[in-house]
């Protein structure tokens, strides 16, 4: 029995990675046991669960170099059932130093592996659920965590701009499943900071659901103050505020993923009657307009979506 490895990736920053990393990690802690690790140089989802260390020794990045194994540098937070693997500066200096190393996009994956794959058959694994936040880019840090898991959750800001870089997200996803992860899927895309207020948001909402109606989650994250403070006191919203509508959007969206990924307490970590996760594939027809440039998550359901929202001023 294995965990389910589970990316949150946008090369787009400001979508709301590091907070849908930490506010699922931190509310799925009292199904299951689940470890967070940071692999953006940031380390905001480290500094989010009041975890920020100038005098640690070990990151992520050591991880990264086989300097320590994972669960050396693995921490407990103030949530029972949720470690975190922190990161530091450090991991800005990885793009370079991995250009070098052998199986370089596979770093990763190798240091989970022995905390989710016993060598004892009879022991069980470690974590039940892993997530892993991402920096803003498509580098090699975001490679190896797509390396590395089972799935990818995409949040996608509603916002014009935001989806501009969805289809090139969309390419490098289906270019990792063919290359070099075949298990890698895509479990969802998330919309994140919603504002009911303004025409353009809820066109984004309107366009994203129309045209990718199987992957986009009906939970979306409303834009909250009461999710921007969180980080600064250290605390997932779950604990800042669990009253608050970002808390219960957060909420609704882990019952809807465990739903996806066919996980319950009883079966944790078991993979049996898990979904599919949606295919990444090109539209199967010539003429069905595409998201740029050129893939779709929905097969022939994709569709280009600038051309879709009016530039609309809030309402």
């Amino acid at each position: 029995m294995q965990a389910r490895i589970i990316t949150v990736a946008n090369q787009k920053g400001g979508v709301g990675k590091t907070t849908t990393a930490v506010s699922m990690a931190a509310e799925l802690a009292g199904r299951f046991r689940v470890l967070l690790i940071d692999l953006d140089p940031q380390a905001n989802a480290t500094s989010s669960l009041g975890l920020a260390d100038p005098e640690r020794t070990h990151s992520t990045y050591d991880v990264l170099l086989d300097e320590v194994t994972l669960d050396q540098i693995v921490v407990p937070t103030a949530i029972d059932g949720l470690d975190l693997a922190p990161a530091d500066r450090a991991l800005a200096g990885a793009q370079i130093d991995l250009v070098e190393m052998s199986a370089r996009e596979h770093r990763l994956e190798r240091a989970i592996r022995p905390l989710l794959i016993p060598n004892d058959s009879e022991a069980v694994p470690a974590y039940d659920l892993v997530f892993i936040d991402t920096p803003p880019s498509l580098g090699l840090l975001t490679l190896n965590a797509l390396c590395a898991s089972d799935h990818v959750l995409v949040p996608v800001q509603s916002e014009y701009l935001a989806l501009e870089g969805l289809g090139q997200l969309v390419e490098t996803l289906e270019l990792v499943r063919s290359s070099l992860n075949q298990r890698l899927g895509l479990i969802g895309i998330l919309l994140t900071m919603v504002d009911a207020r303004t025409n353009l948001s809820e066109q984004v909402v309107t366009e994203v659901r129309r045209h990718f109606p199987a992957a986009t989650f009906r939970a979306a994250i409303p834009r909250s103050v009461r999710l921007s403070e969180a980080p600064s006191f250290g605390r997932p919203i779950k604990l800042y505020d669990p009253s608050s509508r970002g808390a219960r959007a957060y909420g609704d969206l882990a019952n809807e993923l465990l739903a996806r990924l066919g996980m319950s307490e009883a079966n944790a970590p078991s993979r049996r009657g898990a979904a599919e996760p949606v295919t990444l594939k090109p539209s199967d027809s010539a003429e069905a307009p595409t998201l740029p440039p050129g893939t779709t998550v929905d097969g022939s359901a994709g569709a280009t979506l600038g051309g879709q929202i009016n530039s609309g001023a809030p309402a």
